[in-house]
């Protein structure tokens, strides 16, 4: 179909031909590169969001406390929420079919010093269904258990930061850290999905906590998963109701909607994955008027191509070129060129990607990356759409009679 005399043809017209070589390239490169890099920031987002909420269990249920905002039942408004131990025992009651892992969890800044080392941290009192709520993986030693709030120990689970502040190279198993004046005993470390932030937590017995701190039952929240067979319509509903039940039993104006918060991740994640597939149909939608705009492009300068190269079209006529064997010339030539940029700027922007995808790791943007299958077949698209643009012009130049071809400007 084409022996070495036209690939040399092809090759010494891209040569004498630079900066209109240059100009289709760029066009289909720069397509591909736009493309490319919209893909992964995309990516990167979902990965972002899915992320945050992949830290802890997405069938998670958190409640705070806060104020009325209503009066009602003869309490004034304005008036303090504060749960206790009885209100987590009557959850865990009144929906003993619906949950499946419930924790308090009573919070406490502590001044904390291993040796010559010292920092400031959180302390949270958990039970332990804690660590399948916030998915808390033991690195070493062990989580809290029941013996542990029972006879209301004094020992620390640590998070990895934690460690690496305070405990430098020791292993802390075992060892004695001391919090506001009190020797705690450490018995576990943790890492969390999260971030630095997480893994700076202590957690421990809640029993223990509320012993220590003023001898009380009250908690300051209460954390838990639903039933994971739920969906999200059973899910919403769960937490409707929970709401209902608790301003019942605390004396709360059904309408008011400061007393206390419950954050249900059902209800987030299903707004993230609609975001997320907002996202996703921009993202087609840019893609596509980026691939139309390489394809005019390209096909704007074939017709510029052609034009130039009418004169040359009939000297070849003249000399009894067909006019099919000219379109495959000038065709091939496009092909050659826009195969190589194509691909070329499609392992560029995919080089870049891999390259930027470790150190990118912002709360809202994580491991940005593309589907390498998308960026063939766009960029095969691209090309090949390209070329089909400047056919037609291309038949119509082989198609002009040698002596009208002469003549022209």
């Amino acid at each position: 179909m084409f022996n070495r005399d036209t690939w040399q043809e092809i090759w010494h017209s891209i040569k004498n031909n630079k900066l209109r070589t240059f100009l289709t390239g760029f066009s289909v490169a720069w397509g591909i590169f736009i493309l490319v890099l919209l893909l992964a920031s995309v990516n990167g987002m979902q990965n972002g969001f899915y992320k945050q909420f992949n830290d802890d269990a997405t069938n998670s249920i958190f409640i705070y406390p806060n104020a009325t905002s209503k009066p009602y039942g003869g309490f004034e408004a304005g008036r303090r929420i504060q749960f206790k131990n009885d209100d987590l025992e009557f959850i865990k009651g009144s929906f003993e079919e619906s949950y499946e892992y419930i924790s308090p969890r009573f919070n406490r800044s502590v001044t904390a010093k291993y040796k010559q080392e010292t920092g400031t941290y959180t302390i949270i009192g958990v039970s332990p269904d804690h660590q399948m709520i916030e998915r808390s993986v033991i690195e070493s030693g062990r989580y809290l258990n029941k013996r542990d709030l029972k006879d209301r120990n004094k020992v620390l689970v640590i998070g990895q930061q934690v460690q690496k502040e305070l405990f430098k190279d020791d292993d802390p198993i075992g060892k004695s850290l001391i919090a506001n004046g009190l020797v705690f005993q450490v018995i576990g470390v943790f890492s969390d999905d999260g971030n630095e932030r997480e893994e700076s937590n202590i957690y421990a017995p809640y029993t223990t906590m509320q012993g220590i701190f003023g001898n009380t039952d009250q908690i300051n929240s209460i954390s838990m998963t639903y039933n994971p067979a739920f969906d999200f319509t059973r899910a919403l509903a769960f937490s409707n109701t929970m709401e209902e039940v608790l301003k019942r039993r605390l004396v709360i104006d059904p309408e008011d909607q400061s007393a206390f918060f419950i954050n249900n991740y059902a209800e987030g994640f299903s707004n993230i994955q609609t975001f997320s597939n907002f996202l996703t149909f921009v993202a087609i939608g840019v893609g596509v008027l980026i691939l139309i705009a390489g394809i005019v492009g390209i096909g704007n300068i074939l017709i510029f191509i052609i034009k130039e190269r009418t004169k040359e079209i009939g000297i070849r006529k003249a000399l009894g070129a067909r006019p099919i064997e000219i379109v495959k010339l000038i065709l091939m030539e496009s092909i050659v060129i826009t195969t190589l940029s194509g691909f070329g700027g499609m392992l560029f922007s995919m080089g870049i990607v891999a390259l930027i995808s470790p150190i990118v790791d912002a709360p809202a943007f994580s491991n940005p990356n593309v589907d390498n299958t998308v960026v063939i077949i766009c960029t095969v698209v691209l090309i090949l759409a390209g070329v089909m643009a400047g056919l037609i012009p291309s038949i119509r130049a082989a198609n002009v009679k040698p002596i009208d071809a002469l003549r022209a400007d």
